[in-house]
């Protein structure tokens, strides 16, 4: 009597059960296939889209487990295993490692969209959060600065992503800016050929997108102001700074142009007998 009481539970169970367990055993098949080929499609979307190296496999693994995810939640539906309850209690969880983790989340996410968007890239220099300096390294949470005097700062990536920032190295010309002052009563016209006479001696300078440029800018209180704009290729900007303040100088000097300081006239007044 037992056995055929046991016997009678097992149909039933293979009859209530078993469409659902082939079903089931199916679709975990035909979907791991699914995920396998839609993981190997995303690789190499990613592979054509030149995404940085460091982000491929994260992307790849957190697709893979996503989809993996819904496979099993589908899955344990079809054999009748309720998931409302299963879902709530996951959802509370993330939501507790969520509010933990949120200056980390934020880091998180901010280092996907560097990653994605590429507002910078590794040797780029920089101006973000009060600090110049050139990209050393970008990570998932935060990326590395090195400064002109060879300090290394880390500046996690959501301040980088929501906030302002600078990319000198973007383009690939930069304008310099200059402003030279002379005395009052020099010649504006001989100062201003004698500082394009430099701009046209130096081959770093560019005629495109514009000609050097110089022009009276300021009556200052001591000094007659020009400004003076040339462009040139990102990695001579600063030289070109630098050495052609210099030529400006040594020229005026030999050139006879008075070159102000501030300075103040003080009259004094007698009193009236």
């Amino acid at each position: 009597m037992n056995i055929e009481n046991l016997m009678t539970e097992l149909s039933h169970f293979v009859i209530t059960y078993g469409p659902k367990l082939i079903g089931a055993i199916l679709v975990w098949f035909i979907g791991s296939f699914v995920i396998r080929k839609i993981t190997r499609a995303l690789h190499t979307i990613m592979d054509k889209r030149d995404l940085d190296a460091s982000l491929k496999p994260f992307l790849k693994s957190l697709s893979g487990i996503i989809l993996k995810l819904l496979l099993i939640i589908t899955v344990l539906s079809m054999l009748g295993v309720e998931m409302t309850s299963f879902i709530a209690i996951l959802g509370a969880a993330g939501l507790a490692v969520g509010l933990a983790l949120q200056g980390s989340l934020q880091n998180f996410a901010g280092g996907v969209i560097i990653l994605l968007f590429k507002p910078y890239k590794v040797g780029d220099f920089i101006e973000t959060q009060g600090y110049l300096g050139t990209v050393k390294e970008i990570l998932i949470f935060h990326t590395t600065l090195k400064t002109a005097d060879n300090k290394i700062v880390i500046i996690p990536n959501g301040n980088l992503s929501n906030g302002s920032l600078i990319n000198y190295s973007k383009e690939e010309n930069r304008r310099v800016d200059f402003t030279f002052g002379i005395a009052y009563g020099e010649s504006v016209e001989q100062a201003r050929k004698l500082i394009i006479d430099i701009f046209n001696q130096d081959d770093r300078i560019l005629h495109e997108p514009a000609e050097p440029f110089v022009a009276l800018s300021t009556l200052a209180d001591s000094s007659v102001n020009l400004t003076a704009r040339v462009w040139v290729k990102g990695e001579n900007y600063w030289p070109v700074f630098f050495e052609t303040n210099e030529k400006v100088y040594k020229a005026m000097n030999e050139a006879g142009i008075s070159i102000p300081f501030p300075q103040m006239d003080v009259h004094l007044i007698g009193n009236k007998k």
